[in-house]
């Protein structure tokens, strides 16, 4: 089982499960609206060779929820900052969805912190037409991972959704145990989810105006393409075969969430290209 660990800034706290048995570092990097418990079944997987972490990334989880700061240059700065903690000079990276971007634009900046990168259908890796943002309201209603915020009258009600979105198709142990860890009981009585509306909203307003691919990268990636994912064209894979210049593409069953859907073949994939 993972320890939790809380990792204390200047301003707020980063709290991040802990696997501590192997020695190669590994970092997971949890996508939009969701926490790190998502990885524990690929962590449970590596964990005999490898030092894994996974943070509940600011706005999500057990982590501090600032009213602002939500930009990826804040966000890199968390990440650094416990990568230093731990007296990691480099790692591998294994990042989902928006977390994907992230790792994207910190590999662009700062090449030598990693080893490898795993990128699993990365969320919106282009820039985004402004007009565009008038959809967020449509958005927030529809994404499956943003149905789950409530608010719900009852855990019931907020359980009953979970089990008919995509992340949670199948509802096993894992599911369940990745959906109970990010909801909470309101103030008022009601639930909802952990990662919270300011979270949201800065992070796909930074999500619409930041490049994530703008320069040639050297390091090792894997791109993990879901058969029923986000990334299923040409098109879409084509700024990461422009700027990532040692990559590989790994398809995978499953949907945008594989690791949650169909985790011994995720886990698979990942061990392979990590040991390869």
């Amino acid at each position: 089982m993972p320890v939790r660990q809380t990792l204390k800034l200047a301003n707020l706290e980063i709290s991040y499960l802990e696997w501590n048995r192997g020695k190669q570092p590994l970092m997971l990097l949890h996508g939009l609206a969701d926490c790190a418990l998502v990885w524990s079944s690929l962590a449970d997987s590596l964990a005999l060779n490898y030092h894994v972490i996974a943070p509940d990334l600011r706005g999500h989880g057990e982590s501090s929820k600032p009213e602002t700061g939500y930009t990826f240059e804040q966000a890199i700065a968390d990440l650094e900052a416990l990568m230093d903690s731990l007296g990691w000079v480099d790692t591998h990276v294994v990042a989902h969805s928006w977390s994907a971007k992230l790792l994207a634009i910190w590999a662009t900046k700062h090449p030598q912190r990693f080893r490898s990168l795993i990128l699993v259908d990365p969320f919106f890796i282009s820039t985004i037409p402004s007009f565009f943002e008038i959809t967020f309201p449509i958005l927030y209603r529809v994404l499956p991972f943003l149905q789950a915020m409530g608010p719900f009258s009852t855990y019931e009600e907020a359980e009953k959704l979970a089990r008919s979105l995509k992340q949670y198709r199948g509802w096993s142990q894992l599911q369940q145990q990745a959906f109970q860890a990010g909801m909470e009981q309101k103030p008022d009585g009601s639930w909802g989810s952990k990662f919270t509306v300011a979270a949201r909203d800065e992070i796909f307003a930074e999500v619409m105006k930041v490049e994530g691919l703008t320069q040639p990268i050297e390091i090792p990636t894997l791109f993990i393409k879901p058969k029923q994912g986000l990334n299923r064209t040409q098109w879409q894979l084509k700024p990461y075969k422009t700027y990532l210049k040692n990559l590989s593409i790994s398809e995978v069953p499953g949907n945008h969430w594989p690791f949650l859907v169909e985790p011994d073949a995720f886990n698979h994939t990942v061990k392979s290209f990590l040991t390869s």
